[in-house]
C-alpha cells in the first residue's frame, strides 16, 4: 500500500466473541452440564467439531491485501478453556498461519475466559499479566479477569488489553456501576503501564457489553468520538461513529450494538508521533461477511448464531468479529 511513494506495513487487530465455546466434556458441574451429551443442548462431538470449523472459516476469511496473512493478534472471549482454542487453530481453515494461543483460567462463575491468538510471524509476546475485578462489599462477585498481553508487533511495543465486562444481567441501568468498575481497571492497567513505557500503544478490546456512547467507555475510559482532541494517554473510539451508521456486531429486539469494540490510545494516533517507529491507528471494520448473517426467519439480517431458541442451528456465533489496522512506515 503505497500513498506519496511512501511505504506501509500493515496489521490486522481484531477480537471475536466466540459465542459459548465449550468442549463436550462436563468439568464444573451445572454451568457446564448444558454443554455436555446429557444437557438440555445435547452438546456432542459432532457439534462442537461444526462449530470449530465454521469459527476457523470466519476467522479463515479476515484477510485484506495488505494482511494477506489474516490479523496478526485476535481476542477472543467465551471460551471455555485452553484446549478448545488449541483445537480451533488446528482447523483446515487456519492451519496454515500456525496461531499461537494465550490463556488463562479465569474466576468466571460460569467458567468462561478471554484468550488471545497471535501469528508468531506478525506479533511477539513479552508479557502477560493477568488482573481480577473485584468491587468493594460484593465479595461474592466473579467475573473473568482482564489479560494484558505486551508484545512486538512490526518492531513497535504495544499492549492488548483482552476484555469481557460483566454483562446486562438484570439491565442495562442496575448494572452499569459493573462495566464502570470494569472501565476503571483497563485504565488502570493502561497507566500502569505508559508509568513504565509512556511512548507505547495501548489498545483495550473486548465484548464490553455496553455501547460506545456509555457511561463506562465515553466516561470512565474517556474514549472519545473523534481523534482530535484525543492526549497521549487518553483513547479514541472508532466505533462510536460506526454504530452512528447503523452498523453494530449484535442485535437485540430489533436493534443493533456494537459491544465488540477496539479502543486505541492517543500514543497510536497521528496527532501524538512521538516516535518515529511507532505503529499508527489506520481504519475499522466490523468483519460482517456475508456467510455469517442470518438470511432467513425473524433474525433475518443478524449473526447466524449456533443456538436460537434451543434449537441448533450451526451458526457461528451471535456476534460479528470487529478489526482495526495499524500501519507502520516501512
Amino acid at each position: 500500500q503505497s500513498s506519496d511513494k511512501k511505504q506501509f506495513m500493515v496489521f490486522g487487530v481484531a477480537f471475536y466473541n466466540l459465542e459459548n465455546l465449550f468442549d463436550t466434556i462436563n468439568n464444573n458441574g451445572k454451568y457446564d452440564l448444558e454443554y455436555s451429551p446429557k444437557g438440555q443442548r445435547q452438546w456432542n462431538s459432532e457439534k462442537y467439531n461444526a462449530k470449530l470449523e465454521n469459527l476457523a472459516r470466519c476467522i479463515g476469511a479476515m484477510t485484506t491485501k495488505t494482511t494477506p496473512m489474516g490479523p496478526a493478534v485476535i481476542g477472543v472471549s467465551e471460551i471455555e478453556n485452553k484446549s478448545v482454542l488449541d483445537d480451533l487453530v488446528r482447523q483446515e481453515a487456519i492451519r496454515k498461519w500456525h496461531l499461537q494461543v494465550i490463556h488463562h483460567d479465569s474466576p468466571d462463575r460460569r467458567g468462561v475466559d478471554v484468550g488471545l491468538l497471535y501469528n508468531p510471524r506478525l506479533f511477539k509476546p513479552v508479557d502477560v499479566t493477568n488482573h481480577t475485578l473485584t468491587i468493594p462489599g460484593y465479595e461474592s462477585f466473579r467475573t473473568r479477569d482482564q489479560m494484558c498481553v505486551t508484545g512486538v508487533l512490526g518492531g513497535d511495543t504495544v499492549s492488548i488489553i483482552v476484555n469481557h465486562w460483566p454483562s446486562r444481567l438484570g439491565g442495562q441501568e442496575r448494572s452499569s456501576y459493573l462495566r464502570e468498575a470494569a472501565a476503571d481497571l483497563s485504565k488502570h492497567i493502561a497507566d500502569s503501564l505508559w508509568a513504565i513505557r509512556p511512548g507505547q500503544g495501548v489498545i483495550i478490546m473486548g465484548d464490553l457489553n455496553d455501547d460506545p456512547m456509555d457511561r463506562s467507555c465515553a466516561v470512565n475510559l474517556g474514549a472519545k468520538k473523534d481523534e482530535k482532541g484525543v492526549t497521549a494517554h487518553g483513547f479514541y473510539n472508532p466505533w462510536w461513529k460506526m454504530l452512528d451508521k447503523g452498523i453494530g456486531t449484535l442485535a437485540y429486539k430489533s436493534q443493533w450494538n456494537l459491544f465488540d469494540q477496539i479502543i486505541i490510545s492517543g500514543t497510536l494516533l497521528e496527532g501524538n508521533a512521538s516516535r518515529p517507529e511507532a505503529l499508527r491507528y489506520w481504519k475499522c471494520q466490523v468483519n460482517n461477511f456475508d456467510f455469517l448473517i442470518d438470511r432467513e426467519g425473524q433474525r433475518q439480517g443478524y449473526p447466524h448464531r449456533t443456538f436460537a431458541a434451543g434449537q441448533w442451528l450451526n451458526g457461528y456465533s451471535d456476534h460479528f468479529p470487529t478489526e482495526i489496522f495499524l500501519i507502520k512506515e516501512r
